[in-house]
């Protein structure tokens, strides 16, 4: 009788081995499986090295607030997409005077951007948002009269003092010697930015 019990206990503790060691494996399929799918997944967006290098970046334009800024990045650069207010729209007359480029002759944006807003549109303003100075970043100084009683709002830059009305047109007396620059942006469906490629293709 010791005999066959000794046996049957045997028996049982295999087939619970034998169920572990199934369910092992088979935990440890559905892991390695996941693993092997992660750089199939990862290929359907752009990788680092290739936003890095240029691929075009979207945002989605909905989520922005009238009179707010969004700082989505593009080849590692912030990107200033500012939803302009009509009033911030209307203070960016009456000031020609006080730039050193108010017609953007002497600046870097694409030709649809060769305007007094420029931009593309009223609402919308896309500009890289870097210094021409030194390279700093500007801050955003939206408010009528937020630096002197004169100020018509736009962008400060803490580094040099460098500033730049509600289009970024650099005023008098700046640091910087230019506009800030305006990027290659197009609008391929509503809502929708796409910073980096515009009718020419991707920048």
């Amino acid at each position: 009788m010791a005999d066959h019990a000794g046996v049957a206990g045997g028996d049982e503790v295999d087939l619970d081995r034998r169920k572990f060691l199934t369910r092992a494996t088979i935990a440890t399929g559905a892991v390695g499986a996941v693993f092997a799918a992660v750089p199939f997944i990862e290929s359907w967006n752009p990788s680092e090295r290739a936003r890095a290098a240029g691929a075009p970046v979207s945002f989605d334009l909905s989520k922005l607030e009238p009179g707010q800024m969004a700082i989505p990045v593009w080849r590692r650069q912030p990107i200033y997409v500012v939803r302009r207010t009509p009033d911030m729209v209307a203070r960016i007359a009456g000031h020609d005077t006080d730039l050193k480029d108010p017609g953007s002759l002497n600046s870097d944006q694409p030709p649809y951007a060769k305007n007094t807003l420029r931009s593309r549109s009223a609402e919308f303003l896309v500009l890289v948002g870097i210094c021409t100075h030194l390279g700093c970043l500007p801050k955003q100084r939206f408010a009528a009269g937020e630096l002197y009683p004169s100020w018509p709002g736009g962008f400060f830059c803490p580094c040099h003092g460098s500033r730049f009305d509600l289009a970024g047109r650099v005023f008098d007396g700046s640091p910087a010697s230019i506009n800030l620059r305006v990027p290659p942006y197009s609008y391929p469906k509503e809502h929708l930015l796409l910073v980096g490629s515009d009718e020419k293709g991707a920048a």
